[in-house]
């Protein structure tokens, strides 16, 4: 069975717990235990003595084996309570942050990483501030870039498998690629034949992607000018105001907003315009606890009428 990144990282925590606990373990039973091979093992097992306290490489794990038994020569030694420098407290947070809009990550591991990040940020306290000025974006733009870029020229259709934020799920959709442009992150767009209408997809949020021999044609239509920015809300346009939690700030990194003002328990109040406000009542579904629209009233009151139904639905389930 495959094993991401993800994985990997939890069973090598809990790796270091269990063998802390069992001098001496046997490999065979440490594998059965964690229900992987001994190959896999012994690669967990390469990687931990490059692990440490410190980014600064503190003390560092000093983990071998003759084959058949696991030995930890200092768990005293790395045993005592970490305490984070002001740089440390803001890179780990950064990259928290970032890590937390990574596509494919599961839900369960996004809250738990969002409620790790607020700890860490009371535990900082002023040391981490400065983290919350810097973001850090991953793109994953190589392959997916080469692969656009030949379809573009090649005149192919695409298959992808690609991430929405706005309804955290994967859609896998076929799509004529019309042009690759830049603003801020690089984008492709295309003819989306899911929803036969032009979309434009962000290449760092494409977890697969594949060319297909199916030829791409998509039908004439006019380049927009992108100019002023991909999304250009009108100044007659609604404006919406939605507070959100500390784990709710990536709305202001996905949303464009006229501002972002810092409230004092570590979340923000942002002000943004729509042409059609209801369309963010699915928002204040997803933040749940971590956010709430403020105005207009009549659209936080449809918002929470539709989680009052949408709870009641759950349990009458149940």
């Amino acid at each position: 069975m495959a094993t991401n990144a993800i994985d990997q990282t939890r069973r090598m925590l809990s790796l270091v717990t269990y063998l802390r606990e069992r001098p001496g373990a046997h490999v065979q039973d440490v594998a059965r235990a964690f229900g992987i091979t001994e190959d896999e093992l012994i690669s967990d097992l390469d990687v931990l003595p490059m692990c440490g306290t410190s980014f600064r490489g503190g003390d560092l794990l000093d983990i071998d084996t003759d084959g058949d038994r696991i030995w930890w020569h200092n768990p005293d030694d790395v045993a005592e309570p970490l305490r984070l420098a002001a740089d440390e407290a803001t890179a780990l947070l950064v990259a928290a942050r970032a890590v937390a809009t990574l596509p494919g990550l599961r839900e369960s591991d996004r809250l738990a990483l969002v409620r790790a990040t607020a700890k860490l940020e009371t535990a900082a306290g002023e040391s981490g501030a400065a983290s919350s000025r810097l973001s850090v974006t991953f793109e994953a733009e190589g392959g997916v870039f080469a692969d656009v870029d030949r379809a573009i020229s090649e005149r192919r259709r695409l298959w992808l498998r690609y991430y929405s934020p706005a309804r955290d799920e994967l859609t896998e959709r076929e799509v004529d690629p019309i042009r690759l442009f830049a603003v801020g992150h690089t984008y492709m767009e295309g003819w989306c034949r899911l929803s036969e209408a032009r979309r434009t997809f962000r290449l760092d949020r494409v977890a697969e992607i594949r060319l297909l021999d199916a030829p791409a044609a998509p039908p004439e239509l006019e380049l927009r000018d992108l100019s002023a920015g991909l999304v250009q809300p009108a100044a007659e346009d609604p404006e919406v105001v939605v507070e959100v939690g500390t784990g709710g700030r990536w709305v202001a990194e996905y949303y464009p907003h006229d501002s972002a003002e810092e409230l004092p328990d570590g979340g923000l109040r942002i002000t943004l315009r729509t042409p059609d406000p209801a369309s963010l009542r699915r928002l204040a579904l997803r933040l749940g606890g971590e956010g709430r629209i403020v105005a207009p009233p009549e659209l936080a009151d449809s918002a929470r009428e539709a989680a009052r139904e949408a709870l009641a639905a759950y349990e009458d389930t149940v």
